[in-house]
């Protein structure tokens, strides 16, 4: 929006307001009534377009919270669940938005200063929210920040400032299917390492099923994806081109050279991947825990993704981060109140509940165990969630050409 030129009311305003800039004192009265006309107009528009509120009136009761989840309609748990955190007197305005476009919305809105009350980023773009200017510190705001998983938490600090609070976390595990798996002859139990699971699937493919499905589409989701084999190989962020990325490479994109994966691997995202899974027709996908409730539905059960050598991989923290964006007007009782709202989604009374509703694991292990007691699905998921590590936590801004290296790599050792 930034970046457009004006049009329409609004191009008609800024040449007028041209031409009439050296007027006489009659001219210099409707140039200051059309100024003030347009400025209104254009501050109109640049709500509309970006969807805050504004700071004044009636509108500092409207406490505006932008997250990454249209999928979660008005009226649904999460909307009304997020509204009944407004604390008295205040309403929330919930507006649900691709992950991609709350961050560039979100950096619109700070220049414009109607950015919203809260807003919830995706957890890569930390950093550069942070070196924008984009966000606030969470605990100077009054944030209880205390007592949360400091691997889950990582990336909403920077230099030892936090400005992002999770509410959780999701994880990627490897799902099998036990048919499928039991007819070839397979126990999941022994699978351990790389090579028990290659194993594996050779067994699969030889019984008359498929093999494994995964997704290794260019850009974050398909590192995402890789992730948990680069580090279980013993892989560091600070050298995204080592032998560890070249033995992951060989192992994905071995699968598919051997017919084990689909070719289509290279372009799938996690939910075409998935689709695949659900044929029945394959013994394994690597997915994450978002999936856990359809994959019980179909029968499907997970074991964490194992490590080269033996044990668990690392795999990436998932989820987003719960930040107060900047304001060049202060308005501190209504940044008060936004505080509120996040003390309210994760505090130890609600934080099982905050996350049970999108699908998480707590960020804290307390609420972990309320889920994990309640909700047997996320017993297996455990493990994978407190082993996790956060993409940007050591990396920080670096993470952006790092991440880009190893899709670029990834990609071309899938098509080789």
């Amino acid at each position: 929006m930034d970046n457009e030129e004006p049009r329409g009311p609004v191009r008609a305003f800024v040449t007028m307001r041209t031409r009439n800039s050296k007027g006489d004192k009659m001219q210099s009265t409707h140039t200051s009534r059309a100024i003030a006309a347009g400025t209104a107009l254009l501050a109109a528009v640049s709500l509309a377009a970006c969807g805050s509120s504004g700071s004044s009136g009636a509108d500092d009761k409207v406490i505006e919270f932008w997250d990454p989840y249209p999928q979660y309609a008005e009226g649904s748990d999460w909307d009304t669940y997020v509204k009944d955190c407004a604390p008295e007197g205040y309403t929330i305005k919930r507006q649900g938005l691709p992950q991609n476009d709350v961050l560039n919305n979100l950096t619109t809105a700070v220049k414009a200063d109607n950015a919203p009350d809260i807003a919830v980023l995706d957890n890569p773009f930390m950093p550069t929210a942070v070196d924008s200017g984009l966000v606030t510190d969470l605990a100077e705001a009054g944030v209880d920040v205390d007592g949360f998983d400091a691997n889950i938490e990582g990336p909403g600090i920077v230099d030892g400032v936090q400005y992002g609070l999770a509410f959780g976390s999701n994880a990627l595990g490897l799902y099998y299917n036990p048919e499928v798996l039991e007819k070839a002859g397979v126990d999941p139990s022994a699978i351990t390492d790389w090579d028990s699971l290659n194993e594996a699937i050779r067994k699969v493919v030889d019984s008359g099923a498929k093999g494994i499905t995964f997704s290794g589409i260019t850009g974050e989701e398909g590192v995402f994806q890789f992730l948990p084999w680069f580090w279980g190989a013993g892989g560091d962020l600070s050298e995204p081109e080592s032998q560890a990325a070249k033995d992951a490479e060989e192992l994905v994109s071995g699968w598919i050279k051997n017919g084990w994966a689909p070719k289509s691997a290279t372009t799938d995202n996690q939910s075409a991947s998935w689709d695949l899974m659900l044929t029945g027709e394959y013994g394994f996908a690597e997915n994450g825990s978002w999936q856990a409730a359809a994959a019980r539905e179909n029968g499907f059960d997970m074991i964490p993704i194992p490590a080269k050598d033996g044990g668990v991989a690392p795999v990436a923290t998932g989820g987003e981060f719960a930040t107060l964006p900047y304001h060049k007007t202060e308005n501190a009782e209504k940044t008060k109140a936004a505080a509120q709202v996040i003390e309210c989604l994760t505090s130890d009374e609600n934080l099982a509940k905050t996350n049970e509703t999108i699908g998480y694991l707590a960020a804290k292990k307390s609420a972990r165990e309320t889920q994990v007691k309640e909700n047997d699905l996320w017993a297996p998921w455990v493990e994978s969630v407190e082993g996790a590590r956060g993409r940007t936590t050591d990396v920080g801004l670096d993470y952006e050409t790092i991440s880009a290296t190893l899709s670029e790599n990834l990609q071309a050792a899938l098509n080789s």
